[in-house]
């Protein structure tokens, strides 16, 4: 049935947008931790997506879809600060937190609720105008 694809479509995309805002999540919760050892200080992560193509797709006009590739962690350095008094500081007195940006990770957080919505609404269009498309047999 290929009116349905605009389900699987809409859907995928809900999906992604779904890991983006738990990436997103994850990231402002550990915005604020720290740790003694740049090493083992939390690192930002953010989803890399791919479009992916249905195999009928040759055959019936195809459909497309999107999905996540991997999570990627930031490769930024970790920001030092010095706090000898802090009890995870290490022997020079530093201690590490991640280099996270609150402010792009809410642009980032309402990007990927907009893109949610929007996604939802497509898929509460369709399924109006099918039930309308019914309704024209009655």
């Amino acid at each position: 049935m290929p009116s349905f694809k605009i389900f699987d479509v809409a859907g995928s995309g809900m999906s992604a947008q779904s890991v983006r805002l738990n990436t997103v999540a994850s990231n402002l919760a550990n915005a604020d931790s720290i740790s003694g050892d740049p090493k083992a200080v939390y690192k930002a992560r953010h989803p890399i997506f791919e479009a992916v193509k249905s195999a009928m797709q040759s055959q019936e006009g195809g459909n497309a879809a999107v999905k996540v590739k991997t999570i990627m962690e930031s490769q930024a350095a970790p920001a030092a600060r010095y706090e000898p008094g802090n009890p995870l500081a290490n022997a020079e007195g530093y201690v590490y937190a991640p280099n996270v940006n609150v402010v792009e990770e809410m642009v980032d957080m309402i990007s990927a609720s907009r893109a949610y919505q929007n996604n939802v609404e497509v898929m509460n269009t369709s399924k109006e105008l099918m039930l309308a498309t019914l309704r024209l047999g009655q």
